[in-house]
């Protein structure tokens, strides 16, 4: 097909086609997505992935007889369809609102105005439906992923520390299982009071049953029914409309009961928060799982510079993937969210070994 009345190049051709098949791998990865969800999440998707269809038509018609034989998308976009079939989590919903955000549309004339502002839209949409996942992530997860992190710094500095000093591996070795037992324990105690007084918080502002109860005896000409909705936040006019329309519909309609409860604001609960027991049962095992890898070169017998640089090298391994988790959880970059909790891990850590050299040194 001619464009502004020439034909296109051989490199127009190619990149036209390579769009083409990014549009059609988007579209299956929102479809793939879809099928693992239900109600309106699923039909946000489906439209997302129709969209991506319309983009798709675009430059079919502009390739007309250069369509040529069927690509692949993008490696990342085909790895992105791979997690969506197995997980359909919200990292995948992550990783593409990342990707949406790197559309190359802006800056080629080819694309309609069109086509980049929904590709600017399908970022935000994107970027809802993940903080929806987020929400949904309980304490119980927060707790596992950020304990597993205190337990690989926590632990590989105490490791450190100690064995700069030249104390024997055996030494170490029963130094490094202490403060992982004692490290769980604490993160598991913390982490139950926390959540169990968030809890409470909550609970404390949620209305109570029976002042429901007691919405047929109300004045209605005094209606203090409004002090109720002053109290959460109204203006007086609109406490005032709200709580008389909420007065008639009991008595006409529902019953005083169901009509509060139905109608009446609730305090916002901005996250789910778990259970006090199963975060800290999580805070405990993630956090002795990750303080379990600087001991392991020390529990299979090795010592010395070998066994301090295998440390290491487990530990500054599972900080990138934690890292990369935490990246992908707050829609940040994964790379430079894993690099900075390397960066910062083994920092921690290497004060304390050269601490413990010092001490070492002096004591011995």
């Amino acid at each position: 097909m001619e464009r502004d009345g020439r034909e296109p190049s051989a490199r127009d051709i190619r990149r036209w086609r390579q769009y083409l098949a990014d549009e059609q791998a988007e579209a299956a990865v929102y479809r793939d997505l879809a099928n693992r969800r239900g109600g309106e999440e699923r039909q946000i998707l489906l439209a997302l992935a129709d969209a991506e269809g319309r983009h798709e038509e675009h430059w079919r018609q502009l390739l007309g007889p250069n369509l040529g034989a069927p690509r692949r998308g993008a490696l990342r976009t085909r790895f992105l369809g791979l997690l969506a079939r197995r997980f359909g989590s919200v990292f995948v919903l992550a990783l593409a609102q990342r990707a949406e955000g790197r559309s190359p549309y802006d800056a080629d004339a080819d694309a309609t105005n069109a086509m980049a502002a929904d590709e600017t839209v399908h970022e935000e949409v994107v970027r809802g439906l993940a903080a929806r996942g987020r929400k949904r992530l309980s304490g119980t997860f927060r707790a596992a992923v950020f304990g597993v992190n205190d337990g690989l710094v926590s632990n590989l500095a105490l490791v450190l520390g100690i064995g700069a000093t030249g104390v024997s591996p055996a030494t170490i070795l029963f130094t490094g299982i202490a403060g992982l037992l004692a490290g769980a324990l604490s993160m598991g105690a913390g982490e139950y009071v926390s959540v169990r007084s968030q809890r409470e918080l909550l609970e404390a502002s949620t209305p109570a049953a029976p002042a429901k109860s007691v919405l047929s005896h109300l004045d209605l000409a005094a209606n203090e029914l409004t002090l109720v909705y002053r109290a959460r936040g109204m203006s007086e006019a609109e406490a005032e409309t709200y709580a008389r329309g909420v007065l008639a519909t009991a008595y006409a309609a529902t019953g005083p009961i169901d009509a509060v409860s139905k109608q009446a604001p609730e305090p916002d609960e901005h996250e789910a928060i778990g259970t006090g027991t199963g975060a800290a049962l999580s805070s405990f095992c993630f956090f002795a799982s990750g303080a379990l890898l600087p001991v392991l070169p020390y529990l299979f017998g090795m010592s010395g510079d070998a066994a301090i640089i295998l440390a290491t090298v487990l530990v500054g391994m599972a900080l990138l993937a934690t890292g990369a988790v935490v990246g992908l959880l707050s829609g940040g970059p994964p790379l430079k969210r894993a690099l900075r909790q390397l960066v910062i891990g083994l920092g921690a850590a290497a004060v304390t070994y050269l601490l413990g050299l010092v001490f070492g040194t002096t004591l011995g």
